[in-house]
C-alpha cells in the first residue's frame, strides 16, 4: 500500500514539473525568435545583446525539451513498475534523491561513477 502512495506522490511531482516546463515553452519560443539585424533600428551592441539572449533562449529550450523527455520516460517507468530503480545496477534509488529529482534514472553510486572521467 505504501508503494502505491509513493508512486502517486512521484507521479504528481513529475506531472507538476512537466506542466511548469510546458508553460515556459511559449515564453522561450518567443525569446528564441529571429533577431532584428537592421542597423537603422538597433545599434551593433544591442544586436549583439539580442543575439546572446537568443542563444541563451535556444539553449534553455533545448534543456527544457531534454527534461520533458526525462519526465516522460519516468512516467513510463511508473506505468511499467520500474520506477525508482537504478537503470545501471537495478538497486532502489534513494527516496531523497527522487524527491530532489523525480526523473532520476541512476542511484547516487552509479551517477557518481558515470561522472568520473
Amino acid at each position: 500500500m505504501e508503494q502505491k502512495m509513493d508512486e502517486a506522490h512521484f507521479r504528481r511531482l513529475l506531472l507538476l514539473r512537466r506542466d511548469e516546463l510546458l508553460g515556459l515553452e511559449q515564453t522561450g519560443r518567443d525569446a528564441a525568435g529571429t533577431v532584428e539585424l537592421d542597423q537603422s533600428k538597433v545599434g551593433r551592441l544591442s544586436r549583439m545583446d539580442a543575439l546572446q539572449a537568443q542563444a541563451m533562449s535556444q539553449e534553455g529550450e533545448r534543456r527544457r525539451q531534454l527534461e520533458l523527455r526525462r519526465i516522460d520516460a519516468a512516467l513510463a517507468r511508473l506505468d511499467s513498475g520500474d520506477y525508482g530503480y537504478c537503470l545501471e545496477c537495478d538497486e532502489p534509488i534513494a527516496r531523497r534523491r527522487l524527491e530532489l529529482n523525480p526523473a532520476a534514472t541512476l542511484c547516487i553510486d552509479c551517477a557518481s561513477k558515470a561522472e568520473q572521467p
